[in-house]
């Protein structure tokens, strides 16, 4: 005797369900765009429930399609942010899991790692590999699109990009767990040391506010917060970025943001610097515009401090959008970065 086929019970499914027979009910055309949005994984997922539903009554799809309906209509207005994304995720996953997801998609664009690694400026991502073992190099540039790769050791030192040249030419099929740790450890270190700018507290958004001071206004309100609150202004100081700090740099995140400023503001900037950052930028500029550079700034004569802040906070604003896009990497630490342990 036949078994009879199973039927669903509304009020006992589970979402992943639900959303198995929405997809079924918008059929193969419709459902098309947002099959094309789903990772392998999911696709599996997916798949399996779908083949496990059995019979789904016609009042069970309507009731589901009209509990789907309602709760898009019922909502108002909605506004999509990273911080509202984080406020969600924080109802229903752990700390450390919130934290991860929110690096990752703060990050470079891309739905895997390897995506996300496509989308890095290569003097950023070749900054961060010339220091780890050429293995481990040879396994990132084989993961990713072959002119990605190509820019990235042009920026490494020649004899290492050689090396790392030899080792993907006799590298074989790469066993799953060292690649799993591969890719953890760039999660982990890399690309959230790339969108941690993005990841804002309140002492954050305030360390971006006193940076958009003049000296003596920041002064004045740290004194004033000191005198409050030891802690918050301490905290504070910590996290500003300063044009100082841009002493930092790598000299390929140096010539990319040297590209990307307005040669006066660089000259009024540089009036106002210390010798050494100073130094650092006509280091990693060719000789003749850094002559022409050092008689502008002769030429300028003396130069108000308020203009010389102006330019400073210019430059720092520029340095923080490209961070954001990945195109130079700004350090939390004076010492340098490691990526693989």
């Amino acid at each position: 005797m036949a078994t009879a086929p199973k039927k669903q019970d509304d009020k006992a499914m589970t979402g992943p369900q639900k959303a198995a027979i929405f997809m079924l009910a918008l059929g193969a055309d419709d459902a098309a765009s947002l099959w094309e949005m789903f990772d392998d994984d999911e696709i599996r997922e997916m798949s399996q429930i779908m083949s496990t539903l059995g019979t789904v009554q016609a009042g069970t799809v309507e009731k589901l399609l009209v509990e789907f309906a309602s709760k898009m209509s019922g909502t108002g207005a909605l506004i999509g942010s990273y911080e509202s994304t984080e406020r969600l995720l924080a109802k229903f996953l752990p700390e450390d899991r919130v934290n991860s997801v929110m690096d990752e998609i703060r990050g470079p664009a891309g739905r895997t790692m390897w995506e996300k690694l496509g989308n890095v400026n290569e003097q950023v991502l070749a900054s961060y590999l010339k220091n780890e073992y050429p293995q481990t190099v040879a396994v990132v540039l084989s993961k990713v699109k072959a002119e990605h790769a190509a820019r990235v050791l042009v920026h490494l030192p020649e004899d290492f990009a050689l090396e790392v040249v030899t080792r993907m030419l006799r590298m074989e099929a790469v066993q799953k767990d060292i690649l799993d740790k591969v890719e953890q450890t760039l999660r982990s270190e890399f690309m959230s040391n790339l969108s941690r700018t993005n990841r804002r507290d309140a002492h954050e958004l305030m360390a971006e506010i006193f940076n958009n001071f003049d000296r003596q206004t920041e002064g004045r309100f740290l004194a004033a917060l000191e005198e409050r609150s030891r802690d918050s202004a301490e905290k504070i100081k910590a996290l500003m970025f300063t044009f100082e700090d841009l002493g930092k740099l790598d000299p390929g995140s140096v010539q990319t943001l040297l590209r990307a400023v307005d040669k006066n503001k660089l000259g009024v900037a540089l009036k106002g610097s210390s010798d050494a950052l100073r130094d650092l930028f006509f280091a990693n500029m060719s000789e003749r515009a850094g002559k022409i550079l050092r008689e502008d700034m002769e030429l300028m004569g003396p130069v108000r401090l308020k203009d010389v802040d102006d330019a400073q906070m210019t430059m720092v604003n520029i340095a923080k959008d490209l961070a954001q896009k990945g195109e130079i990497l700004i350090s939390e630490n004076k010492e340098e970065d490691e990526l693989i342990y």
